[in-house]
């Protein structure tokens, strides 16, 4: 099946630029430094400012001896006109004392312990504790040959600065895995394609089919026909297939951005017979380990391609505990959560992006054009006093001082909506990294590692700006229009003047942005090697667990006084208790779906190769049409796999239901709403 990943216009990944590198000589190191402090310049003067900026990070204003990055470069000062008037404008609402400068503050670290905290974040803290723990051994039973290569390097850094230190004896990585090389290896998962979201089955091929334009991805409306049409494919590692492509053809010479929306590929996503799954359709078990694996693959491309992966040590991250502006976001979902149960998103942010949709999109330059600081800053006191009392007058907000409370709360953030530790990852994989392909998967994992209420909020502010760009027609807001006004408030090092260098990654920083908006339908889809990966680790567990119990003399005389019953793996948090009368065995290709929120609440259902998701839905629904409940009406409701080798999965209406069966044959299929 193919989707076509149209012109979007919809989706921000948001972070902050914390590098402070050693100044340059002969160059001023903060671009404020050469302008005089002004509180309420006019629009003329505030233009000018913009472009004696501009002109200073010029070619011509940057002595030879600095080399900037291709991409730096490739962008006149012209177009780059709305960042720096926006970075003046981020200055300007800090000295008047509208914003608070809380600073992140960055511990110093040595190799050993970088590569520590590492081995701990991928879930591998047995490693370094000497442990035996099934997680991580299942977690190491399923790395690719890449990844593997990643973590062992990364372990024996650690243990190498150990032994250096003469801290403690180190266990050998060959004692862990049982290796005798003296170069040890992780023993790894076959690399062959694995069909998405399931388990390679043996000797078969993943099989694609064509599929109507209505089940095709749509990320907008293309002005044009793009020149470069690219395809995507989830079902092998990054890394993995990057050892295969020759590597003078990934960074060109001359690489240079172009600004215009169509020149950017357009991407052909391959939907197999498992369908796609999105980031909310999976269990929060299982996308922890999504994020595991994430961060091992992340590590492991950027390995393939000869690029550091860089992180950040944060040491303090001072932040308010109550209020609306300057609290962390999972503060702010604490405290709104006991208004509003399961909100996802805070409920402040949610209501200015409903001003904005419903009053704003239309407004030329909106975003763009500043609204009035001094009523900026009188909204902000009064929001914090009224808005939980639901006093709030929205109504008196203009649309222009809306956009600037948005832009303000997602800087006063105090740590970064796209968390601090790969902030540099961000900007590295545009200046070292040239082909869109590429740069595309980085960003796709460095998704796949945000914290659920980090990603959640992104995803509502990418939708957002994806409507803003849609109404270009009206607001005069393009696509690179609208990234190089979102840049600075994401990229630029709150609470710290943005030096040389920062300055002069403005071009890249607006391109991640463009990025991110025309490819967020991508972005937030899980890749399905991942979640292959996931229904290997728990399969590992779970044979782990079950070798555990044939050991243990009171399971064993337990088992033995209950022979004739049936042995079902444990229900994760979720599953469906069945009635006796339905946990009879079931024969190959027949499965039960439960759905108790209709009147008809099992059914028998016999797949063929060609029975989707979809399929059983509509014979719920038409079996149910006059006796559902009154809660199911109005609801999506979405067939689930649960149990088995995976902890709870919202299936694609796509998926075929035969191939999702064989992958996962103990899985209970339950209808229930979709969560939202």
């Amino acid at each position: 099946m193919t989707m076509e990943m149209k012109d979007s216009g919809s989706v921000v990944l948001t972070a902050y630029h914390p590098h402070s590198p050693a100044r340059i000589p002969g160059v001023e190191q903060s671009f404020v430094q050469d302008i005089p402090p002004s509180h309420s310049p006019s629009s003329r003067k505030s233009l000018s400012r913009c472009r004696r900026i501009n002109r200073m990070l010029s070619n011509e204003s940057v002595p030879p001896a600095f080399s900037r990055s291709n991409s730096q470069a490739s962008m006149d000062s012209t177009s780059m006109e709305d960042f720096w008037c926006e970075v003046e404008s981020i200055k300007e609402s800090r000295e008047d004392g509208s914003e608070e400068a809380m600073l992140l503050e960055f511990k110093p670290a040595d190799e050993g312990e970088l590569e520590a905290e590492w081995l701990q974040d991928v879930g591998l803290s047995t490693l370094i504790s000497g442990a035996e723990e099934e997680d991580g051994q299942a977690l190491l039973s399923t790395l690719t040959r890449t990844q593997a290569a990643a973590v062992q390097k990364r372990y024996n850094t650690y243990t190498q600065t150990l032994r250096k230190k003469n801290k403690h004896t180190v266990r050998d990585v060959r004692d862990i895995f049982g290796t005798s090389d003296s170069s040890p290896t992780f023993e790894t998962v076959p690399v062959s394609p694995v069909s998405s979201n399931g388990i390679q089955l043996p000797g078969q091929k993943p099989v694609w089919k064509s599929v109507s334009s209505k089940s095709c991805l749509d990320c907008g409306t293309d002005k044009g026909s793009p020149s470069i049409t690219e395809e995507l494919s989830y079902d092998v590692s990054f890394s993995e297939s990057i050892t295969v492509l020759p590597k003078t053809q990934e960074w060109p010479k001359n690489h240079r951005f172009k600004k215009e929306d169509l020149a950017l590929p357009k991407f052909i996503v391959r939907k197999s017979r498992f369908g796609l799954t999105e980031v909310g359709d999976l269990s929060p078990e299982d996308m922890k380990k999504i994020r595991y694996l994430s961060l091992i693959e992340l590590t492991a491309f950027y390995d393939a391609l000869g690029v550091e992966l860089k992180r950040n040590r944060v040491e303090r991250v001072r932040g308010r505990e109550n209020g609306l502006f300057g609290v962390p976001l999972t503060v702010l979902l604490e405290n709104d959560q006991k208004k509003v149960p399961g909100i996802k998103v805070p409920l402040i942010f949610q209501k200015l992006l409903l001003k904005l949709e419903e009053t704003g999109l239309e407004t030329e330059g909106i975003l763009r054009v500043p609204g009035s600081a001094s009523r900026v800053k009188n909204l902000h006191q009064e929001l914090e006093a009224k808005f939980y009392e639901d006093t709030f007058d929205w109504d008196q907000v203009r649309n222009n001082d809306a956009a600037g409370l948005l832009k303000m709360f997602i800087r006063e953030l105090p740590s970064p909506l796209f968390t601090v530790e790969y902030l540099p990852a961000f900007i590295t994989l545009v200046e070292k990294i040239s082909k869109i392909k590429l740069q595309l998967q980085a960003l796709h994992l460095l998704i796949m590692l945000m914290p659920e209420a980090n990603r959640d909020t992104a995803k509502a502010f990418l939708q957002f700006l994806k409507k803003v760009v849609a109404n270009e027609g009206k607001n005069k807001m393009n696509l690179w229009n609208v990234s190089m006004i979102v840049a600075p408030n994401l990229f630029i090092y709150k609470g710290k003047r943005a030096n040389q260098q920062e300055m002069q990654a403005a071009a890249s920083t607006a391109h991640i942005v463009r990025l991110l908006i025309r490819y967020q339908d991508i972005l937030w889809t899980v890749p399905s090697f991942l979640i292959s990966q996931v229904r290997k680790m728990n399969e590992a567990a779970m044979n782990n667990s079950k070798r555990q119990l044939m050991f243990d003399k009171g399971v064993r005389k337990l088992l033995r006084r209950k022979t004739m019953e049936r042995e079902r793996p444990e229900r994760p948090e979720g599953a469906v208790t069945f009635p006796p009368y339905l946990q009879s065995d079931i024969p190959e290709g027949v499965i039960r779906v439960y759905a108790p929120l209709h009147s008809k609440v099992s059914m028998a259902i016999q797949l063929n190769s060609q029975t989707k998701a979809k399929d059983i839905l509509a014979r719920f629904h038409c079996e149910n049409s006059c006796g559902s409940s009154q809660n199911m009406r109005g609801q999506i409701q979405s067939l689930h796999e649960i149990g088995g080798n995976i902890g709870q999965h919202c299936l694609d209406p796509d998926a075929f239901m035969l191939d999702v069966y064989r992958a996962n044959p103990q899985a209970e299929w339950v209808i229930k709403p979709k969560a939202s």
